[in-house]
């Protein structure tokens, strides 16, 4: 009778960024949506030469660990999702120690699927198999209520932002898309130009934008309609000004170089634009063209369209899919 009351708990193991620990969080957060989780976040650090080497040259992967992050220790939790290359051999290691822990896998792992119980990959990615459940995108915290609480509890103090409102969230550069200041004085012109249409303009930088692209746009982007969600405003009257910014917008407008920020605009259920820029990626351009496909966004075309679609869940029916497959296999 104790072990049927006792609350199942839940390791959330990345190597501690941001963007790998968002995913694997948001799926453990939409389980506990549905069923009551004893949640636990893990955050490891591996040693070298280990974190440098391919996974079938480590010895025990729990020995390459570091002090300086959690050292993974029995007893092992009943649910285990990670996230992130350096995971995944400690995912394959925990499956075979420990019977009772479901282990789940988010991204490629570049592994047999049958490693792991259940590999949770991005569409864009190809993967298929008995253990393998594709989403689009990537999952995460960010929900449909969470956008509409925090965009009731910023209203107030932005009642004075002309309508209709834009959130533009702006990525930064990477492998494919290295946006330079042409693209940044691209993103700028078609920004100003709504703000001269009498457009209301909340500007979203994430971490890649870096402050040099940040004071730049803040340079170029000087209309009285155009406003920052890193403003006083936004910080003093929202516990979250990104999901706020989300909220007011009615529509959003997302760099090309950022999966994650179209999947969370997605989630709003509001028009998405696709703000292109010259290069041309094969994974982000799958990607894209499935999230127009499933008629959640489409490219910027200087005017703003109006279309429905139901908001992008991906992160909860992945969640439906391990609290399934757990419950089967235990």
């Amino acid at each position: 009778m104790e072990n049927a009351r006792r609350t199942p708990e839940c390791w959330i193991v990345t190597d501690g960024r941001a963007g790998m620990e968002n995913q694997a969080l948001g799926l453990a957060e939409a389980i506990e949506r549905i069923t009551p989780l004893r949640m636990s976040i893990k955050r490891i650090r591996v040693r070298k030469p280990w974190r440098h080497l391919p996974r079938f040259l480590w010895p025990d992967p729990f020995l390459t660990l570091s002090r300086r992050g959690h050292l993974l220790r029995a007893p092992y939790p009943d649910l285990w999702i990670a996230c992130g290359r350096l995971t995944v051999p400690l995912t394959i290691a925990v499956k075979k120690r420990s019977k009772k822990t479901f282990t789940v896998q988010t991204q490629d792992p570049h592994a047999k699927s049958t490693l792991f119980d259940l590999v949770i990959p991005p569409k864009h990615d190809g993967l298929s198999g008995e253990n393998i459940f594709p989403i689009l995108g990537s999952s995460g915290r960010v929900t449909r209520e969470g956008i509409i609480a925090a965009g009731e509890q910023l209203a107030p103090a932005l009642r004075e932002l002309p309508s209709p409102r834009v959130a533009a969230l702006i990525g930064g550069p990477n492998k494919i898309y290295p946006m330079n200041d042409r693209q940044i004085n691209g993103i700028s012109s078609i920004l100003n130009a709504l703000a001269r249409k009498g457009v209301g303009i909340i500007v979203v930088v994430s971490r890649r934008t870096g402050e040099d692209r940040t004071a730049k746009l803040a340079t170029a982007l000087h209309h009285k309609n155009v406003v920052f969600a890193t403003d006083d405003v936004f910080v003093r009257h929202c516990d979250s000004p990104y999901l706020g910014a989300l909220g007011l917008a009615d529509h959003i407008l997302v760099t090309v170089d950022s999966i994650n920020m179209a999947c969370e605009a997605a989630a709003s259920g509001k028009p998405v634009h696709i703000l292109p820029f010259d290069r041309r990626g094969g994974k982000f351009e799958a990607f894209h063209a499935a999230l127009q496909a499933y008629g959640a966004s489409r490219p910027y075309t200087d005017h703003l369209e109006n279309w429905a679609y139901e908001p992008l869940n991906e992160t909860q029916r992945a969640a439906t899919e391990i609290l399934c497959r757990w419950r089967a296999g235990h």
